[in-house]
């Protein structure tokens, strides 16, 4: 469900759900812009497509105010290969669900997320391998957080 009435004088909380797409998997997070935090969340199957059904659930079950989607590009800014269909996935969420998508630029966020495993490993915090999949939903969390820092430090909202 989303958020209720927040109270008077306080920023209206908003649950956000962020992407990572990609051909065969699409990473998703939650996060929420109170507390201005992003966790992974789930994989959704993309090899003929977006799994749409498994998309209508999550963002039944979340009740998302807005939706963010990591834009891939080469690291000199020159759209990849992935760039158009990230665009259209966008624009696809934004018709289907009616709600603002923001676009983010992902250009280090697979990285940032195989790194985020590699130290979780290292401190102990996740013992076995990662799962497959678990690369894609790290990939949505840093997309996510990403966005989360800069709305909060702008001082908008989804």
């Amino acid at each position: 469900m989303g958020p209720g009435p927040a109270p008077a004088g306080s920023p209206r909380p908003a649950t956000v759900l962020g992407f990572d797409y990609g051909l065969r998997r699409i990473g998703v997070a939650v996060g929420e812009t109170v507390t201005r935090t992003a966790r992974p969340l789930a994989v959704v199957a993309a090899a003929r497509g977006p799994d749409w059904p498994a998309l209508d659930r999550l963002v039944a079950e979340w009740g998302p105010d807005a939706l963010v989607v990591g834009i891939p590009y080469n690291l000199d800014g020159t759209p990849h290969a992935l760039t158009r269909a990230a665009e259209r996935f966008a624009r696809r969420l934004a018709a289907r669900y009616r709600l603002p998508v923001h676009r983010v630029d992902e250009r280090l966020s697979s990285a940032a997320a195989r790194a985020a495993i590699r130290e979780a490993r290292a401190a102990g915090r996740l013992r076995r391998p990662a799962r497959r999949g678990a690369r894609d939903r790290a990939a949505a969390q840093v997309i996510l957080q990403a966005w989360l820092d800069g709305v909060t430090a702008q001082g908008e909202g989804p």
